[in-house]
């Protein structure tokens, strides 16, 4: 992520602005930036190359050169920059296109990086899968699921049309996957997923580009539907599609983080307006989508407030938590899992983290957030996590002009005022961000210890038992606490001195 360094630019103007340097700044980067914007998103799972002894048969082949072909139902094929039909202004004469559309990247003006009105069930072929994902709490809680996972018939994802269907099947079979697994605890793992469980998700994995692993996308992304279809997006109108063992914490969980990712929605659409102001040297815009994203970004963390209402710290540390984890720097599974049919080698994926939301990610770029290497690291590789048209989302506001560099060779005090509450909002995100994690991890971690030292202490996360392997960690595998307060941290040293 590419940053200025705090304070270059030279010293503040008491003047508003000084039109005649944006210009100059602008200039090189307005050609630069239409060129490449008009560049399609990449499919694939950069970072996460297949491996060489994967198996996916002449069946899975064809269903998935048919889903991401060009013209297929549900792939959106991007038009070139010269393609786009212009905007029309009010007195009849046309502006020229913005250089970064939301749909291109599969995001909705309406619902941002959320699936909008995920479907609910898959095609009759498939009743199979849904089935087993609707008694997932019970057959955890009674250890029944790998049973019925054996039971289930080999089934290939030929039958799956279109990005909706597709997104709905990688959530089913992930929550079947993540249950399977850690069915009976982290002492109680498996060494290989079942070739009927693992060839179709692999097979729906690659089709969408993300990891055969349970995600942020499938877990809070293609995971709502509303009880009334007509009814507001509101905690009390929604339900996830496909639970796990844990409840209404569950519930709450999967809900408060997706009304996270829907405050955040205005902050979303300021990040194409700000960088069309930039490009059209529009400072009155800028200023105005920088008050946007500023005020999305203190929603957002007004939404993460909801969390204590709703989830109970002592359920997600010991019930939900181990769902949420992978095979990928987790001492539970060192060696990783066996995808049957896919790899005769265990393969290793990290598990579900607020990291893989393309939110904040989005923003840093924007702002120019620039963490530290190791911190930058983990980052960009969690970004493989997202779906790929999110990721190239995240990819052109990087490559685009630099918002930083605008407002400090503009030297506009309004902008850097504005500039700064974005950054300050963001930081104060992180930190309470900090706060929740301090209340459902470390003081949830340290009162499961108490428990565990007890008599009678039962063994399988559906009966309580909290997991100890991934205490220090986060359920994607970074060192929590030196990793949540090093990216706030280098958020705040982004603000531009006055």
């Amino acid at each position: 992520m590419t940053a200025l360094t705090q304070g270059e630019g030279g010293p503040p103007s008491l003047l508003h602005g000084n039109r005649d340097q944006c210009l100059l700044h602008d200039k090189a980067l307005s050609a630069t930036f239409t060129r490449v914007c008009s560049d399609p998103p990449a499919i694939g799972w950069p970072g996460l190359a297949p491996p060489k002894t994967r198996y996916i048969p002449a069946a899975g082949q064809a269903a998935l050169a048919q889903h991401i072909l060009p013209g297929q139902p549900g792939h959106s094929t991007p038009r070139a920059h010269g393609q786009r039909p212009a905007m029309e202004a009010d007195d009849g004469t046309e502006e020229p296109p913005l250089p970064l559309a939301l749909s291109r990247f599969q995001v909705s003006e309406e619902f941002g990086f959320l699936l909008p009105d995920p479907l609910t069930e898959l095609p009759e072929p498939y009743s199979p899968w849904m089935e087993v994902a609707h008694e997932l709490p019970q057959l955890i809680a009674s250890h029944r699921l790998r049973s019925r996972v054996h039971q289930m018939p080999q089934l290939s994802a030929r039958h799956l049309r279109g990005r909706e269907e597709l997104h709905l099947a990688h959530l089913v079979l992930s929550f079947i996957t993540m249950g399977y697994v850690w069915q009976e605890g982290e002492e109680g793992t498996v060494q290989v997923l079942p070739r009927n469980l693992a060839v179709p998700y692999w097979e729906v994995s690659e089709a969408l580009g993300l990891p055969p692993i349970l995600s942020h996308a499938d877990f809070v992304l293609a995971n709502w539907r509303r009880k009334d279809p007509n009814g507001p997006l509101e905690i009390e109108n929604l339900d996830p599609i496909i639970t796990l063992p844990g409840g209404e914490s569950l519930r709450g969980f999967v809900l408060v983080t997706l009304l996270v990712e829907k405050a955040a929605v205005p902050g979303i659409k300021a990040i194409v307006r700000a960088l069309h102001a930039i490009l059209q040297h529009d400072e009155e815009t800028l200023q105005r989508a920088l008050e946007e994203l500023a005020g999305a970004i203190e929603a957002m963390r007004e939404a993460l407030r909801r969390m204590h209402d709703h989830v109970d710290p002592a359920v997600f540390y010991a019930v939900i938590r181990i769902f949420l984890s992978g095979w990928k720097d987790n001492p539970a599974m060192p060696a990783g899992l066996v995808y049957e049919g896919v790899s005769e080698e265990p393969l290793a994926f990290s598990g579900g983290s607020a990291a893989q939301s393309t939110v904040l990610h989005a923003f840093d770029e924007l702002l120019g957030i620039r963490h530290s290497q190791d911190t930058a690291a983990f980052l960009h590789r969690m970004r493989n996590y997202m779906p790929p048209p999110h990721r190239a989302f995240v990819e052109e506001i990087q490559r685009g002009p630099s918002l930083k560099q605008h407002v400090l060779s503009c030297r506009d005090r309004r902008l850097r005022g504005a500039f700064n509450r974005c950054v300050a909002a963001l930081a104060e995100f992180r930190s309470y961000h900090i706060t929740v994690v301090t209340k459902y991890v470390a003081v949830a971690a340290a009162k499961a210890r108490a428990g565990r030292a007890e008599p009678g202490a039962r063994a399988g996360p559906a009966l309580g038992k909290a997991p100890s392997a991934l205490e220090a960690k986060g359920t994607g595998g970074s060192h929590i606490f030196s990793f949540l307060k090093s990216i706030r941290d280098t958020t705040r040293e982004g603000m531009i001195s006055a």
